[in-house]
């Protein structure tokens, strides 16, 4: 069962089952920075099918991008109309409060866009 937004994910527990997992594991820096995020209220909106989506997630490493906060788009029509009330268009999307950003991101923008402070040396990954 995938945890509710908002709440910690438990051990073993993926926020983003449908975008399959992340190839390689996480670093100390990709996992401070999802907690960031998430304090922060970000949301990752994606869809099963996008390899953009996927790709986004790789970036996070395999226990980063299990508790990314993440919103799948495109599984139920239920998922689909929710997407579209926040008029989201394009994958991956971020969303924070009334900012947002398209397509992939590198860590690095992601840290810069959100506030965050932390170091994100070893991590930025390749870029989009």
């Amino acid at each position: 069962m995938v945890p509710a937004l908002g709440a910690p994910p438990g051990a073993g527990v993926s926020t983003s089952p449908t975008l399959g997992p992340a190839l390689q594991p996480s670093t100390a820096d990709q996992l401070a920075l999802v907690e960031h995020l998430r304090r922060k209220g970000v949301l990752f909106y994606g869809a099963w099918w996008c390899p953009a989506c996927f790709k986004q997630k790789n970036l996070f490493g395999q226990e980063a991008g299990n508790q990314l906060p993440y919103v799948e788009c495109e599984k139920t029509e239920e998922q689909r109309a929710r997407c579209g009330k926040v008029g989201i268009a394009a994958y991956p999307t971020w969303v924070m409060g009334g900012q947002r950003l398209e397509g992939v991101q590198t860590l690095d923008e992601l840290g810069r866009w959100s506030g965050y402070g932390g170091g994100l040396s070893g991590v930025v990954g390749p870029t989009r």
